[in-house]
């Protein structure tokens, strides 16, 4: 048996959602824990990995999808991402596409497996833009709980980081660490305050 990451997917996005609507323009080159990224760019990965995730819903290539959105306008992050979003939770309506295979960057997986790993990335790249942002609002717990979970099911203790395991090697978390916490240093994320 599987946890149905369906109901997590649509709490995480929307969760997502939000925070995306308070971006403002004068936001997009500001740094984030993800050290190659800014905002904007963030912004972008955000975008284009829904999209992938969504193309794998409906049934097609995932590989092909482009990680990262171009050509949005400075105020049209919300827009873009409630639009792919949206699409990603219609893609994956069906029960069938929980049990059946799908290919995704780390391999061919079961349909709740992919998404298990989507949900991850985007309760994980949630934090990143909220620490950016100087966090305007609280995060769910029980979404970072189910991406940390999913993380170190998936993701090895101890990890190069090469171009095959996009997040650095595993920190340790500061004692005490709520679930976000954990979950970005499991990743190899520190707060921008640590940074």
């Amino acid at each position: 048996m599987f946890t149905d990451p369906r109901p997590l997917y649509t709490r995480a996005t929307e969760q997502a959602a939000a925070l995306i609507r308070t971006v403002r323009p004068e936001d997009l080159t500001g740094p984030t824990p993800c050290t190659e990224y800014d905002v904007r760019s963030l912004l972008s990965h955000i975008v284009g990995g829904t999209r992938r995730i969504a193309v794998v819903g409906e049934g097609g290539d995932g590989l092909a999808v482009e990680p990262f959105a171009d050509g949005v306008m400075d105020d049209g992050w919300a827009a873009v991402y409630d639009e792919v979003r949206v699409r990603v939770l219609k893609a994956w309506e069906s029960d069938e596409r929980m049990t059946g295979p799908v290919r995704v960057p780390w391999g061919e997986v079961p349909g709740h497996a992919a998404l298990s790993g989507y949900v991850m990335e985007i309760v994980t790249h949630t934090w990143d833009l909220a620490e950016a942002l100087g966090h305007p609002h609280g995060l769910d717990p029980e979404l970072a709980e189910f991406a940390l979970a999913t993380a170190r099911r998936v993701l090895p203790d101890s990890r190069p980081r090469d171009e095959d395991t996009p997040f650095d090697t595993r920190r340790e978390a500061p004692e005490g660490a709520g679930a976000y916490d954990q979950l970005a240093a499991w990743l190899g994320r520190e707060p921008l305050s640590r940074a």
